[in-house]
């Protein structure tokens, strides 16, 4: 950098006039900094609205290929006490019968009430030897098929076996207040059901052994569950028994009749038509959340001659006006854009176009699902479907409900279609999102790489641009230094001259 002198000896405003100087090029960075902060508020959007497109893409428009997601079935119980059931997509429709045998539980066992020898409460610090323990005593677990003994000896606490217990798998304290251990298995089932072992004497004076008296411990043995579905016996270790896909929960068992036998519980399975109905307007919604949003920004007012505001024209500037100043550069940001328009066509012209069903052409519309046309919709949603017939929606819902008709009578018409409309916009939508060499990722529905590429060389412009702007500025500097060196020489000389005629 220049040596920068100040116009001592000229009297000039040096700086003043080199500021002004360089105010052209200074301009022109300045530009080019807004410039990239303006094309860096475009990636961020285009960031944002391409994951929107790329989840509608890999959740809901990806699972509209398949039959399963129409697959859809409903049951009801003639007893919801003893048993409820979620039907799977396997489940044939019909009538039948069940009863419940048993429940599933865990086995849990309240010990007898404990004490000290000498008749003192105990705590969990207290000594098994105290409680009437001999040294060289085992006691044990035995759950889950494994032991785990406990050797006692003169330090061996109430919470080293209450920890011996819980290593074993159980749950395990000691209520203080009344003096009793409880224990219980952390799963239902026989199979993780519990017992005891080794001194019986130390098991005793634990208040460990089930012998009826107030000392000792009350248990309530494992259990698993018996369905018996049709005439055939399942069990489990768990209340929920799954056959062929469906879960039946158990809730109770069922009582007797007269004879000994069971009462049974009807179960009767049919298709779930108000849950496929769903399924296409969770997809039609999701569908017209994302379409017109990006209507929206396609047809946003354009703000071009907007740019990004600097430190000092912020300052000039009240909040309120920087922010509406940057709302109408960022709203406008995608507005006319290519790249959006070709995924809005995507879009609208697949949703749009039929699919072919048994030699016949089937739209939307043939399910009562079609737009609202340009002079009848809002701003911006002329591209959005609706359901007629469907309540929640003002503009449709006093219309006759023919998709929910068309599920009643011909329901695989309805899936082939959608399954069909699923796998085209799934198709179609990988076309716009594929990889295009030194432009785009995968994935992505505008040149990201592109965009990153025109950041990088805003960045490498405005950095040869200030090289440039510093090296002007010095060899400004470099002049006017010169200058005022003259002239301090030239002052110097006439002093000296004007010294010797003096004298």
């Amino acid at each position: 950098m220049a040596i920068r002198m100040s116009g001592l000896n000229s009297g000039l405003d040096t700086e003043s006039i080199i500021k002004e100087l360089v105010s052209a090029k200074s301009i022109k960075i300045t530009s080019m900094k807004k410039a990239q902060i303006k094309l860096s508020w475009k990636q961020d959007a285009w960031k944002t609205l391409n994951s929107k497109i790329y989840s509608l893409y890999t959740d809901t428009v990806s699972n509209l290929r398949w039959n399963t997601t129409f697959i859809k079935k409903k049951t009801e119980t003639s007893d919801s006490s003893v048993l409820s059931v979620t039907a799977g997509s396997e489940a044939a429709t019909g009538v039948q019968e069940a009863h419940v045998i048993s429940m599933a539980r865990s086995a849990y066992l309240t010990g007898g009430k404990i004490s000290t020898t000498d008749g003192g409460n105990v705590s969990g610090t207290t000594k098994l030897v105290d409680v009437g323990s001999s040294t060289g005593e085992k006691i044990s677990v035995t759950t889950d098929g494994k032991t785990y003994e406990l050797d006692v000896t003169d330090e061996t606490t109430i919470d080293d076996m209450l920890f011996k217990f819980k290593e074993a798998g159980l749950n395990a304290s000691l209520d203080v207040g009344n003096q009793r251990v409880f224990v219980s298995a952390k799963e239902s089932g026989i199979e993780h059901d519990f017992s005891f072992g080794g001194s019986a004497s130390s098991l005793s004076m634990l208040g460990l052994v089930v012998d009826g008296s107030e000392k000792t411990a009350t248990k309530i043995d494992a259990s698993d569950a018996e369905l018996v579905l049709n005439n055939v016996h399942y069990k489990s270790s768990s209340n929920n028994i799954v056959v062929n896909g469906s879960t039946y929960q158990l809730k109770g068992v069922s009582s007797k009749k007269d004879d000994g036998s069971y009462q049974e519980t009807s179960i009767t399975t049919s298709d779930d038509f108000d849950s496929v109905y769903d399924t296409i307007k969770g997809f039609i919604t999701k569908y017209n959340e994302l379409i017109n949003e990006i209507t929206k920004l396609y047809n946003a007012d354009s703000a071009s001659s907007y740019l990004p505001l600097t430190s000092e024209e912020k300052e000039a500037m009240s909040d309120e006006e920087v922010k509406t100043w940057e709302t109408k550069i960022k709203d406008s940001l995608l507005s006319r854009d290519t790249s959006l328009n070709a995924i809005m066509n995507v879009m609208t012209n697949t949703m749009a176009a039929g699919i072919e069903i048994d030699g016949k052409k089937v739209y939307l519309s043939t399910f009562g699902i079609s737009t609202l046309g340009y002079l009848n919709a809002e701003k911006n949603e002329q591209n959005s479907y609706h359901i007629d017939g469907d309540k929640s929606d003002e503009k449709t819902g006093s219309k006759q409900d023919v998709l929910k008709t068309a599920l009643a009578t011909n329901a695989e018409d309805v899936v082939q279609f959608f399954t069909a409309l699923g796998n085209k916009l799934y198709t179609n939508m990988s076309d716009a999102m594929k990889r295009i060499d030194g432009m785009r990722s995968m994935y992505k529905v505008y040149n990201d790489k592109q965009l990153a590429s025109e950041y990088a060389d805003y960045t490498k412009r405005i950095s040869d641009a200030e090289d440039k702007l510093t090296a002007y500025e010095d060899k400004w500097y470099n002049k006017f230094t010169a200058m005022e060196k003259a002239l301090a020489q030239m002052s110097s000389k006439q002093s000296a001259i004007s010294g010797l005629f003096s004298n």
